[in-house]
C-alpha cells in the first residue's frame, strides 16, 4: 500500500501550478481626452517578482473515479467504501458549487478524519471503481512590485535600426495570402487603417479588417524605446548594450494582420483562458462568450491583471491587439484575488471545458511535478477530446532539463520564449524532457518558440502593459492557433492536437544560433502554418524528423561522434498521429544505405504499445558494430515505421501509414582508453517522486533537486568543457555490472542519491584494482540531524516527513568506497577559499573526508570551512525555514575549521604487484553543477582526470598536499536516516522493505534490427508518409 501512496504523500513541496512571470514591466497609460485612446509616453517601469508557496489541505483528499458518475452515485460509492469499517465514520463529501456541479464528474473531494492513520485511505484505494486518491493542494502566489528606481540603475544605449530579419517571411507573403484566400474562398477586400499622427498605441480595429503589410515600420521619432529584460542572474553585470526598438504590435510582427485582411479573425473558434479572470466591462474585448468562476470567491473579475493580459494577447480588439479578436473567449477563473488555487478547481474546470466543446485552451502555468497523476491524466483526457492544449514550457532557463508540466507532455504544445533579437530568451526553459531518465533519454521539447520578452498586452482596466516570460509566449501561440483554425473551419474534422502541432512545427522557421533543445522546431510562422493546415491531409509525422549528427542544431548529438564499443546513443522520437486519437505500431524496419556506410550501424527500436491520445513514442538505440571499429566518416540509413490506425469513416477499416526517420551518424575510430569517461547516470535520482532536497542549502527559492543530474541537463557546461578538452563522455544507465571496464579510463561518479547493489560494489573494486579503471567521486552533504530539521508534518498521513536522502547518499557511497579505505563524514560544510594563486573556490554544502589511505603516493588537501549544518540547526524548525536562511558574509564573519576536502590514491592490484587504477574523492559537487554554481571547478576536474588517466599529479595539487600533517581521528560517519522512504521509488531497494535490496537488475540485451540494405545514395531528407488501406 505504501507504493500506491507514494504519488501523493510527498508532493506538497513544489508548486504544481505555477504562473510564469520572469520579468515584468508595467506601462501605466495616460488617457488622451480627444481620441479616447491610451498613450505610452509617460510609462512607469516596474519589475514584478512572483513567489509561490504550497501546502496540503488538512484532512482533504481528491477521490478520482474510473469513470464519470452523477453526484449521488459517486456519494454512494464513497459511503460503501468507508462505511464497512466501524473506525471510519467522521467524513464528509465537500459540496462544489460551480458550473460543472450539475454534470457527471470523475472525482469528488472529501474531508476525512481517521482514528487509525491511513485506514480510510487504504479502503478508498482498494475500491474497484476508484482510480486514485490524492491530497487536495492549495497554492499561494505573492506578487511584489519594485519601482525601477529601487533597483540598480543602468545605462542603456538604444539602437533604433530595425532588423529586417525580424519580420521576414521566407515565402512570399502576398503569394501565401492569395493562395489561402483562393483555396479557402475567402473575401480579400481590405479596409486599411492609418494611425493618427503622434499616436503611440494602435486604435481599435474597424470591422477587424486591416491592410496587408509586408513589414513592420517603426517610427522612432514617436515610439518610446524600451529596454529588453535583464535576466535574473546573481553574477550579472550591467553595462552599455545596443538594443533594437521593440515593435508595438506582436500581431503585426507575426503577420496576423495579413490574415485579418482576408477575413480570418478567429470567428467560429472557442478559446479558453485558465487564469485569474477578466472584468465584464473591459473595453478591449467584444466576444467574451462566458466567464466562469471555479474559486471560492463570488467575483468573476481579475484582481491581479495576469489573466487580463493573457486574454488580451489572444483576443483584444483595441490598442494592444490580440490575434483572434472575433473568437469566442471563455474565461475560467481558477485563481482568487488572493492568488490561491486548488487542484480540484482545475479538474472541475477541465471537465467543464470538455462539456462546452472548447477548441483551444491556454495554460500559462506549469511545474516540475509530472507525477501528479490526476492533473496529468485530465490533460490527456482533454487532448483525447480534441482540445488543443497550449502551455508555457517554463521560466527556469538557461539551464537544460528544466521543462515544466504539462508543456512537456507529448500531446501538449509546449511553448518557449524568444526576444525581438531573434534569440532564445535566457529565462526560457530548455529541454530535454526528464521523465525517461535515468535508463532512457529525453524527448524533444519545447515544440516551438515565439516572442515572449517585452510583449504588450491588455492592462487591468484598459491600456497596455508589457510582460516577459513563457506565460507571455504561450498565449501568443494560443492566439495564433485560434486564428489559424478559424481560417480552416471547413477542415474541422481534421483539427486535433497532433494535426495542429504538425502544422506549427512544419511551418516553423529555424533559428540560426540555437539547438533543438532550446528552440524546438523553431519560431512560430503563422502564414506558413495556416497554409499547411489549409491543405492538410491526415498523416503520421515524427518529432524530431531525423537524426543528423553533422548538424549543430542537433546538439548534443552533434557534439560527439560515435565509435565501436561506445554505450548506445539513445534517440527518443515523438510520433504525432494526425489520423486518429488512437493507433498502434504495426511494423518497424531498419534500412542501412550500403553506399553510405549504413552497414556499420546496429539499431535497436522500441515503441509505445498504443498511440494515445494522438501521439506515441519510438526509441532508437544506435551503436557502431565491429565492422566500423577503424572507420572514420558518416554512416546513413533510415528507419521505416508503420502505424495502424482506424479509419475515421469506418473504424473497422484499418489504415497503414509508413513514415521514415533518416539517420546520419558521424563515426570515428575507437578512442584510446585514457580519453574515455563513463558518467554514472543510473544512481542519480530526482524529484519527483521523492523528497530529494537541493545540493546547496544556501539557496532559498529552489528547494528540490529536480533537474536529473545528467550531462545534457544541469551538467551540460561540464560536459561541454570535457569535450573541448578532448575527452569522450558516455552515459551509463544501468548498474556497474553492465559495462566493460577495459574500455574506459575513468568512471565519473557525481552526487549519487541511489543505493548500490552488492554485486556493483564487488565489481567496482575489481575493476579499479585489477582492470586499471580509475574512479573520480564528487560527493555532497548528508546529515540526519539537518535532514530531520528540514522535516514537515504531512496532514494526510499525520506523520513527520523528512528528505529521503541528503544532497548525496553518503552512507551508500561509503559502502561503495569502504574496500578502498575511504569514507566521507556527516558535516555540512561551506566556505570560500583559494587553491593556488588563481583558483577561487566555493564549497556549497559539501562534506569532508574522514578516512583515507595514507600511502607514499597519496594526496590529501584541506581547507578552512564553516560548519553550515550547525548554523542551520539554530534556525526555527518548520516547513518554511529554508526560505529564511540569513544572508551572511561567508568570507569574513563565521568561524572556520580545517577540513579534508580532497583525497587522491593510487591502488595496488590484488592479483599481482602491479599498480591498479587511481581514485580521487572531493566532498562537493556544486562546482560542477550549473544549477546554483558560484565558482566553477572545471580546472580541478581537469587536474583529477590528468591524475586518473595518466597518474600524473599536477604541480598545484602536489604543492597543497598535507598528507604528512593530517591525522584522521575517529569521527562519526553518516548513518541512514531511520524510516526514510527511499525504498518506495529506488531501483535497488525492495519497495516493501527498506532494509532489503532487490535482486540484481539484469543488463539490457539489445535486439538489433535485421538490416534491409539499400544500395543507393540517399539525399538526407524525409519523405511524405505512405498511406495504405488494409481491411
Amino acid at each position: 500500500m505504501m507504493k500506491k501512496r507514494k504519488d501523493f504523500v510527498i508532493f506538497f513541496i513544489f508548486v504544481i501550478i505555477n504562473l510564469f512571470n520572469c520579468n515584468t514591466t508595467l506601462e501605466n497609460e495616460k488617457d488622451i481626452q480627444d481620441e479616447g485612446l491610451k498613450c505610452c509616453e509617460n510609462a512607469t517601469d516596474q519589475r514584478l517578482i512572483v513567489e509561490f508557496s504550497s501546502s496540503i489541505v488538512e484532512h482533504e483528499y481528491i477521490i478520482h473515479f474510473n469513470n464519470y458518475y452523477k453526484k449521488e452515485t459517486r456519494r454512494k460509492y464513497i459511503i460503501l467504501a468507508l462505511d464497512n469499517n466501524s473506525e471510519i465514520k467522521n467524513f464528509t463529501i465537500v459540496e462544489r458549487q460551480n458550473p460543472a456541479s450539475d454534470y457527471p464528474s470523475d472525482f469528488d473531494v472529501i474531508h476525512l478524519y481517521e482514528k487509525t492513520p491511513l485506514k480510510g485511505l487504504d479502503l478508498l484505494i482498494k475500491h474497484p471503481l476508484i482510480k486514485s486518491v490524492s491530497p487536495q493542494r492549495i497554492v499561494h502566489r505573492t506578487l511584489k512590485f519594485l519601482n525601477k528606481d529601487d533597483e540598480q540603475e543602468e545605462e542603456i544605449v538604444a539602437n533604433n535600426e530595425n532588423d529586417g530579419d525580424t519580420n521576414k517571411v521566407n515565402d512570399n507573403e502576398d503569394d501565401i495570402i492569395n493562395y489561402i484566400s483562393k483555396h479557402l474562398k475567402l473575401d480579400t477586400r481590405t479596409a486599411n487603417l492609418k494611425n493618427k499622427q503622434g499616436e503611440c498605441c494602435v486604435a481599435e480595429f474597424q470591422n477587424f479588417r486591416r491592410g496587408l503589410s509586408s513589414s513592420t515600420s517603426i517610427d522612432t521619432s514617436q515610439q518610446q524605446q524600451q529596454q529588453l529584460p535583464i535576466e535574473n542572474n546573481v553574477n550579472s553585470h550591467s553595462n552599455r548594450r545596443l538594443l533594437r526598438a521593440i515593435p508595438r504590435q506582436i500581431t503585426s510582427i507575426l503577420k496576423a494582420d495579413a490574415l485579418w485582411s482576408i477575413g480570418i479573425t478567429g470567428k467560429g473558434v472557442k478559446v479558453a483562458v485558465f487564469d485569474t479572470g477578466l472584468s465584464k466591462s473591459h473595453p478591449h474585448f467584444k466576444k467574451i462568450k462566458e466567464r466562469t468562476n471555479w474559486t471560492n470567491e463570488k467575483s468573476l473579475s481579475d484582481g491581479i491583471s495576469h489573466g487580463t493580459f493573457v486574454t488580451g494577447i489572444i483576443g483584444s480588439s483595441k490598442e494592444c491587439l490580440g490575434f483572434a479578436p472575433d473568437a469566442d473567449i471563455h474565461i475560467y477563473r481558477v485563481f482568487t484575488s488572493n492568488q490561491v488555487s486548488y487542484t480540484s478547481w482545475f479538474l472541475d474546470a477541465f471537465n467543464y471545458a470538455i462539456l462546452k466543446k472548447i477548441n483551444v485552451i491556454n495554460l500559462s502555468i506549469g511545474g516540475p511535478d509530472f507525477l501528479d497523476r490526476p492533473f496529468v491524466d485530465k490533460v490527456l483526457e482533454l487532448s483525447a477530446n480534441k482540445v488543443i492544449m497550449v502551455s508555457a514550457i517554463g521560466n527556469d532557463g538557461p539551464l537544460y532539463g528544466t521543462l515544466n508540466n504539462p508543456g512537456d507532455q507529448m500531446d501538449v504544445i509546449g511553448v518557449g520564449g524568444m526576444n525581438f533579437e531573434e534569440k532564445i530568451a535566457k529565462f526560457s526553459s530548455r529541454g530535454m524532457t526528464t521523465w525517461e531518465l535515468p535508463e532512457g533519454y529525453g524527448r524533444l521539447k519545447p515544440d516551438i518558440v515565439t516572442y515572449g520578452s517585452q510583449v504588450k498586452g491588455s492592462n487591468l482596466k484598459g491600456g497596455c502593459r508589457s510582460l516577459s516570460g513563457t506565460s507571455v509566449a504561450s498565449p501568443v501561440v494560443a492566439g495564433a492557433v485560434t486564428l489559424i483554425i478559424s481560417g480552416v473551419l471547413k477542415k474541422m474534422d481534421y483539427i486535433n492536437p497532433s494535426s495542429v502541432k504538425q502544422a506549427l512545427i512544419e511551418g516553423a522557421t529555424r533559428l540560426n544560433d540555437n539547438n533543438m533543445f532550446e528552440q524546438g522546431h523553431g519560431k512560430l510562422n503563422v502564414l506558413k502554418s495556416i497554409k499547411i493546415l489549409s491543405e492538410y491531409q491526415p498523416k503520421i509525422t515524427l518529432s524530431p524528423t531525423n537524426l543528423d549528427m553533422t548538424d549543430d542544431y542537433m546538439f548534443p548529438y552533434s557534439s560527439q561522434p560515435i565509435y565501436y564499443t561506445m554505450q548506445p546513443i539513445i534517440v527518443n522520437v515523438t510520433i504525432l498521429n494526425g489520423i486518429s486519437v488512437t493507433g498502434r505500431v504495426a511494423e518497424v524496419q531498419w534500412y542501412p544505405y550500403q553506399n553510405e556506410n549504413g552497414n556499420l550501424l546496429n539499431v535497436s527500436i522500441g515503441y509505445s504499445e498504443i498511440l494515445w491520445p494522438w501521439s506515441g513514442w519510438m526509441s532508437l538505440h544506435i551503436v557502431v558494430n565491429e565492422y566500423g571499429q577503424y572507420f572514420e566518416g558518416d554512416a546513413q540509413g533510415h528507419v521505416a515505421i508503420t502505424i495502424e490506425t482506424p479509419s475515421a469513416d469506418d473504424p473497422s477499416e484499418k489504415l497503414n501509414s509508413t513514415v521514415n526517420f533518416s539517420i546520419r551518424c558521424r563515426i570515428i575510430p575507437k578512442p584510446p582508453r585514457q580519453k574515455r569517461i563513463l558518467w554514472d547516470q543510473y544512481h542519480n535520482l530526482r524529484y519527483p517522486p521523492g523528497y530529494l532536497p537541493r545540493d546547496s542549502l544556501k539557496v532559498k527559492q529552489d528547494p528540490l533537486d529536480w533537474r536529473s543530474d545528467h550531462i545534457h541537463t544541469n551538467f551540460k557546461d561540464m560536459y561541454t568543457h570535457l569535450r573541448s578538452s578532448g575527452y569522450y563522455v558516455e552515459v551509463l544507465g544501468q548498474p556497474f555490472t553492465c559495462f566493460n571496464a577495459s574500455h574506459y579510463g575513468t568512471l565519473l561518479l557525481v552526487d549519487p542519491e541511489e543505493e548500490f547493489f552488492d554485486a556493483e560494489i564487488e565489481k567496482l573494486y575489481d575493476d579499479v584494482t585489477n582492470k586499471n579503471l580509475s574512479l573520480i567521486v564528487f560527493a555532497d552533504w548528508y546529515n540526519t540531524t539537518v535532514m530531520k530539521h528540514m522535516k514537515f508534518y504531512d496532514q494526510n498521513t499525520r506523520q513527520w516527513w523528512v528528505p529521503d536522502t541528503g544532497g548525496c547518499n553518503v552512507p551508500a557511497l561509503n559502502e561503495l568506497l569502504n574496500s578502498f579505505g575511504i569514507e566521507f563524514g556527516d558535516k555540512v560544510l561551506e566556505g570560500y577559499f583559494t587553491m593556488g594563486d588563481h583558483h577561487d573556490m566555493y564549497y556549497a554544502s559539501g562534506t569532508s573526508i574522514v578516512k583515507f589511505p595514507k600511502a607514499n603516493q597519496s594526496v590529501l588537501i584541506e581547507r578552512d570551512l564553516v560548519d553550515q549544518g550547525s548554523e542551520i540547526l539554530k534556525l526555527p524548525q518548520n516547513g518554511s525555514h529554508q526560505k529564511d536562511l540569513p544572508e551572511i558574509d561567508l568570507k569574513n564573519v563565521r568561524v572556520k575549521h580545517k577540513e579534508v576536502i580532497l583525497g587522491m590514491q593510487q591502488t595496488v592490484s590484488t592479483l599481482s604487484s602491479r599498480k591498479g587504477g587511481r581514485i580521487a574523492a572531493y566532498g562537493d559537487s556544486n562546482c560542477l553543477d550549473s544549477t546554483h554554481m558560484e565558482k566553477a571547478c572545471f580546472w580541478l576536474l581537469d587536474a583529477l582526470l590528468e591524475y586518473s588517466m595518466t597518474s600524473h599529479v599536477s604541480g598545484l595539487l602536489k604543492s597543497m598536499n598535507r598528507m604528512q600533517n593530517i591525522e584522521f581521528t575517529e569521527k562519526t560517519k553518516p548513518q541512514r536516516l531511520l524510516h526514510n522512504n527511499l525504498h518506495l521509488y529506488s531501483k535497488i531497494l525492495d519497495s516493501n522493505d527498506r532494509d532489503t535490496k532487490r535482486p540484481l537488475q539484469k543488463c539490457r540485451k539489445f535486439n538489433w534490427e535485421f538490416p534491409y540494405f539499400l544500395n543507393i545514395t540517399r539525399s538526407f531528407i524525409n519523405e511524405d508518409p505512405i498511406i495504405t488501406n488494409n481491411i
